[in-house]
């Protein structure tokens, strides 16, 4: 749907976080180019709603109840993506004919001429999409980052580029596939179960997140050989490449390989853990697919500037080394994170809000290299502290409770201590609760740890370049 399409229509606004205010500005944007203003609502939260008012739009009315009656009352919904089209309300709005639609989607329908190169996955997908968009601008094109990374799509509605890659969350996906407009190159890093109560269900997670690969139907599909479920799709609508398996790009030891061609030693890169080296991998092939010879833009990974809150090294305080881990999710995200430290002595701060996520895996890493300590915390903290309990003492690692961030911290300082270590975050569940997102997470142990939490929340390159 272009946004052209919406006049003479019913239409609201669903959420009024930065996707939301983008899609006003969009609306508004056009709308001045064309001398008229259409009626709008804004569903959104009373905390929000004085701020909205402050606006001074005249055409734009303000509810803070988005109830399946009053959505049922427009054509349109323009949905921010952290809203579920699979809850109650929203599903019975759209079995009564209103049609639920994205930024994502608008921009897609909007601007079908670019040259898009999407990335998606369970994690990995920043670090893929920065890195990417790093080393197009080193070799020379126009490129620009977007989407979930931090810039919603409609920021950038008339803005030009060479190259577009854009970041989607698995709220995301389908808005693709719901824009008939079929990316250049899509890139899936992984697949692991994630988001859970937004999807309804481990299945609809898997349906939504690769629904950028079977509905949206892109050109090239770039896939990591190694994760299982992406093995075994079948895309007749796309041509596959693969990374992580020898005839692509993939890694020996900490080798670089494209094929048989050894191209870069990655120990000397600014990216901790195994999973970024393939990231890279996933960027290269990536870069390949989208017809730009990737081989001579791979040293280029050497100036990379890793995010924020991402196996990010704080630096050093108390004898302590402080890692800001915040974006990990998932028990998956935490072993991972514990394998890029192997070789120190590590304390561990996991859980938060508990989506049901089985921590069985995590437990058997302990059995096998265990950390200095595991400390739980938050919602989950419980149940993770129990599936831990029976091996802590054959594991060889201290296992503390705490009830919130700043006690696990301390807690952390204590089973390290005067021999110090490692503090790192990397909780394996999300945030929700005590703070708003990962990042707000990822602030606050910054200042626990005696840091400016200002100087670590930029994420470099956003936008075009």
């Amino acid at each position: 749907m272009r946004i052209s399409e919406l006049d003479g229509s019913r239409v609201a606004l669903w959420g009024w976080g930065r996707e939301g205010q983008a899609a006003w500005r969009a609306l508004r944007n056009r709308e001045s180019a064309h001398g008229a203003s259409m009626p709008l609502t804004l569903f959104c939260r009373p905390d929000e709603a004085e701020q909205v008012r402050a606006l001074g739009d005249a055409y734009l009315t303000v509810e803070t109840e988005a109830r399946a009656a009053r959505l049922s009352a427009f054509d349109v919904v323009i949905k921010s993506p952290g809203i579920s089209p699979y809850s109650t309300e929203a599903q019975a709005a759209a079995a009564g004919g209103t049609r639920f639609v994205g930024g994502t989607a608008l921009w897609f329908a909007e601007r079908a001429d670019a040259r898009t190169l999407c990335v998606t996955g369970t994690k990995g997908k920043s670090t893929t999409s920065a890195l990417t968009a790093h080393l197009l601008r080193a070799g020379g094109l126009r490129t620009a980052l977007a989407g979930n990374i931090g810039l919603p799509m409609l920021e950038l509605l008339g803005a030009q580029a060479e190259a577009w890659v854009i970041e989607l969350s698995s709220y995301q996906t389908r808005d693709v596939a719901a824009a008939g407009v079929p990316p250049h190159v899509a890139v899936v890093t992984n697949v692991h179960p994630e988001h859970l109560d937004w999807h309804g269900g481990e299945t609809r997670y898997v349906e939504d997140k690769l629904a950028l690969l079977t509905q949206a139907r892109p050109r090239i599909a770039v896939l990591d050989a190694l994760d299982a479920r992406l093995a075994a799709l079948e895309l007749p609508h796309s041509e596959v490449r693969w990374f992580n398996r020898p005839d692509g790009w993939h890694l020996r030891g900490e080798v670089l390989h494209r094929g048989e061609a050894a191209v870069l030693d990655t120990a000397v890169l600014p990216l901790p853990g195994a999973h970024n080296r393939r990231n890279l991998c996933a960027a290269l092939a990536a870069i390949d697919a989208l017809g730009v010879d990737a081989a001579p833009l791979a040293a280029h990974a050497a100036g990379f500037v890793p995010l924020p809150h991402r196996l990010q090294t704080l630096g050093d305080r108390d004898g302590l080394v402080w890692v800001n881990d915040s974006i990990s999710t998932t028990p998956q995200a935490a072993i991972a994170a514990l394998d890029a430290f192997a070789a120190s002595r590590v304390a561990i701060l996991v859980g938060g809000h508990d989506r049901g996520l089985d921590w069985a895996a995590f437990a058997a890493r302990m059995r096998a290299a265990a950390p200095r300590a595991v400390v739980t915390m938050g919602s989950s903290g419980p149940r993770i502290h129990a599936a831990l309990a029976g091996i802590a003492a054959a594991g060889g690692f201290a296992l503390r409770a705490a009830t919130d961030l700043p006690a696990a911290v301390a807690a952390a300082r204590d089973a390290l201590g005067e021999a110090g270590g490692v503090v790192l975050l990397s909780p394996g569940a999300p945030s929700f609760g005590p703070y708003r997102d990962y990042t707000e997470r990822g602030r606050h142990f910054a200042a626990l740890a005696g840091f400016d939490p200002e100087r670590i929340t930029a994420i470099p390159g956003l936008g075009i370049a």
